[in-house]
């Protein structure tokens, strides 16, 4: 059981069965009355995110969220193949549960696929991945003077601002958080 005064970003709660996820609190103290955490809640099964008001110290069960170490596999048919690297069980999650980590999967990569219960959530990503350019526009010498930059395409299929010296073919470190480039890898 954790206390509502105890909330903190990222936390999971079990709510009417549903694993849910602050995203924001707040604790307030009006003057006149008892205190009461105001949260901002995601629920992990459906995506769905609310704003609710619990009384100061009231105790929710805390959700275990158990994350396992997956290696993805291939697409099929739109569905996404990832097999446990401990028991070799292959389990098989649509683009909704996937979501933005589809623009950085490459095969035979290792995630941890997040479980509550038997249910799967998602994905947890490295916090960057190396990628290689497959088309960009070539860099014109002298075209530094901006500061510029220019669309690169990866070998995901995701689009990414890179600097103008950046060649098709190179490997760059994109950061998964905000999808941005960070370096050449």
């Amino acid at each position: 059981m954790i206390s509502t005064n105890e909330f903190k970003t990222n936390v999971t709660v079990t709510i009417d069965g549903d694993a849910w996820q602050v995203v924001e609190f707040q604790h307030v103290k009006p003057g006149k009355g008892a205190a009461f955490v105001r949260a901002k809640m995601r629920n992990l099964c459906t995506g769905a995110v609310v704003e609710r008001t619990f009384n100061a110290g009231e105790r929710l069960p805390k959700a275990h969220i158990d994350r396992r170490e997956m290696q993805y596999l291939y697409e099929q048919d739109g569905m996404y193949v990832f097999m446990d690297n401990e028991s070799y069980e292959q389990s098989e999650l649509d683009k909704e549960t996937l979501g933005s980590a589809l623009n950085f999967l490459q095969e035979n990569m290792d995630v941890k696929v997040m479980f509550y219960g038997t249910r799967i959530l998602g994905v947890d990503l490295p916090n960057t991945v190396n990628l290689t350019v497959v088309e960009t526009e070539p860099g014109i010498k002298g075209d530094t003077a901006t500061g510029g930059s220019k669309n690169a395409t990866m070998n995901t299929g995701y689009v990414v601002k890179v600097p103008l010296f950046i060649n098709e073919g190179d490997v760059l470190a994109i950061d998964t958080r905000t999808g941005d480039y960070i370096s050449r890898a």
